[in-house]
């Protein structure tokens, strides 16, 4: 794997509302311990990390401001000067300015890791390929949870992530793994 020469991490919704019991079953438990070894990694070679936090409206929303739910998770808690982009919709690009920041910056490439896999990760690793950045989408730095079937049946977590990254695979992203990237950086 070989990363543009400016590249960012953009690390999506790692947030303590996801710990909340109503979401289901959950795959990859290894998902925020990998998006920790990329910080460090990205961190120690001071390339860009870019923090996206999602802001819920909703009074009984898991990640409302002021909310314990809200908080970042102790793995990916953003540093002094990191980039907190916050959103109240699935992109990370509707209703913040960071197509903009990015393209200022003169960054080529994301990396973007995250929850969930097939929410706001797929929605923004989409609108990323379409505006043209070199984008991977980091398969064991994701995850997601069990999803009802259109026919009524529950879909496993890894059935619902293998699927969202198939959808987004040489289309959208590179779908690629934390030691890739890393051994890349």
């Amino acid at each position: 794997m070989i990363l543009p020469r400016k590249t960012a991490l953009i690390v999506i919704d790692v947030q303590q509302g996801f710990n909340d019991p109503r979401w289901g079953a959950r795959n990859n438990p290894d998902a925020e311990a990998n998006i920790a070894r990329l910080l460090a990694a990205f961190r120690a070679k001071g390339r860009p990390v870019i923090h996206v936090q999602h802001d819920s409206a909703a009074p009984d929303g898991a990640f409302r401001p002021g909310t314990p739910g809200h908080r970042p998770k102790p793995e990916a808690v953003p540093h002094e000067g990191e980039p907190v982009y916050r959103k109240s919709v699935n992109s990370a690009f509707i209703g913040t300015t960071l197509e903009r920041d990015l393209r200022d910056a003169g960054i080529e490439g994301l990396v973007i890791v995250g929850l969930t896999t097939n929410h706001c990760v797929s929605t923004t690793t989409r609108m990323a390929g379409n505006f043209g950045f070199a984008t991977s989408i980091v398969a064991d730095a994701t995850a997601t949870f069990e999803r009802m079937g259109m026919d009524g049946t529950m879909r496993p977590a890894a059935e619902v992530h293998a699927s969202a990254l198939s959808d987004l695979r040489d289309e959208f992203a590179a779908v690629v793994d934390t030691d890739a990237v890393i051994a890349a950086v």
